[in-house]
């Protein structure tokens, strides 16, 4: 009798699911970390073992994909002046638009040849970032390694952290876009500070090359894009996305725009 009656009660987390899919139609790879948060802004208080067997429960685990193509490799050698290391992982930046870090990243997609074979085409991404909140301030997107799109980005980066409070350094690794007279001619102009990474030193840089393995892992990797401008515009999405929506547990469950809006309003 006492099994028969516990058959025909309600299952208990069956509320917790239903929010946790309701959170996932926006947030889809979301893991139990940011799903804590949110369910506890809804009233929902549960500690991350259970939300953890919950997941498990009723397969809502996050499925990743961890395939890693070949990192491009912009560095030619040196082709203009090296600049120190300024930042030298120093990545934790108290006043917004002080530190600014950038790099670039290539994509492949597929176009349909005229023979009917599939071709391999290439996506380059240009993000500059601010270290105060990680959020991406500029980017430009082209599909070739590109001086002007990383000089349009850089351009719109130096607009947008005008008001910085101190003076500015703009962070990168040693690629030729970055030792370009113009790209430091730029930055000179306006009293910015150049710093570079150590050659072949990918840590150095390392918020930079986390928000690549982020964004791959999220929407690139698992997918096939068979259009220049589809995948464009899903990392043109993709960047407002994680600018406004994705919370951090650095920025205390927040996005990078929220973040820098709460802590500047005053």
């Amino acid at each position: 009798m006492y099994w028969q009656k516990q058959f025909k009660l309600d299952d208990s987390d069956t509320p917790i699911q239903m929010a946790i899919e309701e959170i996932r139609k926006e947030h889809p790879h979301y893991g139990y970390r940011r799903l804590l948060p949110l369910l506890k802004q809804q009233g929902v208080i549960i500690n991350k073992k259970k939300l953890q067997r919950i997941l498990q429960k009723f397969h809502l685990q996050v499925k990743t994909f961890s395939h890693r193509s070949r990192k491009y490799n912009a560095y030619k050698g040196v082709q203009g002046p090296i600049a120190p290391n300024r930042v030298n992982r120093r990545f934790n930046c108290t006043e917004p638009h002080q530190k600014i870090t950038t790099d670039t990243s290539e994509f492949k997609y597929y176009e349909l040849g005229a023979n009917g074979e599939l071709k391999v085409r290439k996506l380059y991404l240009d993000p500059f970032m601010d270290l105060y909140n990680s959020e991406v301030i500029s980017f430009s997107i082209s599909p070739k390694p590109s001086a002007e799109a990383i000089l349009a980005a850089q351009t719109r980066a130096i607009e947008i952290t005008a008001n910085a409070s101190y003076r500015r350094t703009f962070h990168s690794d040693r690629g030729w876009a970055y030792q370009m007279k113009a790209y430091q001619h730029n930055l000179k102009k306006h009293g910015i500070f150049q710093s570079m990474s150590r050659k072949g030193n990918c840590l150095d840089n390392s918020p930079m090359e986390n928000f690549f393995a982020l964004l791959k892992q999220e929407i690139y990797y698992g997918h096939t894009f068979y259009s220049y401008d589809e995948l464009k515009t899903t990392i043109e999405n993709y960047i407002i996305y994680y600018n406004t929506k994705r919370i951090k547990e650095k920025l205390n469950w927040l996005s990078p725009v929220d973040y820098r809006l709460a802590n500047t309003a005053a």
